[in-house]
């Protein structure tokens, strides 16, 4: 039997608690972990990047098996988990932390994020364009240990708005 190869994808869509619950809910998705990415600053801090000093995204990296989940299906999650029509806000949340993103780690998923994204604008889903960026994966940073698994940790589902 072969070894399974286990893939990265980096998605930015708001608060980063919301949106690692997602994808952990998710099967073929073996891990998670919520952290920034995208920015200018080396070993950023949660009250560095809150405070818009730093460039940063909040993000989520997701571990999964591409045998289980494609990347297309993760890519779907991540559309119909937040609005990817609002410059720098998700909800009551504003700043440039809270951009949606899309962090690629491959051509490959370049391409199909391109592809979703022209699909979805296409589609007439959304009256307003959408502004999500689509950007070569760079350094993450994992956040804090209090950060990670936040809503599981204190057994709250989701925190859809």
């Amino acid at each position: 039997m072969d070894a399974v190869t286990l893939q990265k994808a980096t998605f930015a869509a708001g608060c980063f608690w919301g949106v690692e619950e997602t994808f952990r809910q998710t099967r073929g998705v073996v891990d998670t972990a919520v952290g920034y990415t995208g920015g200018k600053s080396s070993q950023p801090t949660y009250e560095q990047v809150c405070a818009g000093r730093t460039g940063h995204a909040e993000a989520v990296e997701v571990t999964f098996d591409p045998t289980l989940v494609a990347y297309e299906a993760l890519l779907q999650i991540f559309w119909e988990n937040h609005d990817p029509t609002t410059p720098n806000r998700q909800g009551p949340d504003v700043g440039e932390q809270y951009r949606s993103a899309i962090f690629v780690h491959s051509p490959e998923q370049e391409a199909s994020a391109r592809a979703s994204k022209a699909a979805l604008e296409a589609s007439g889903r959304f009256s307003r364009p959408i502004v999500t960026q689509i950007a070569p994966a760079v350094e993450f940073w994992r956040a804090e240990e209090y950060h990670q698994r936040y809503l599981a940790k204190r057994g709250i589902r989701s925190c859809h708005i």
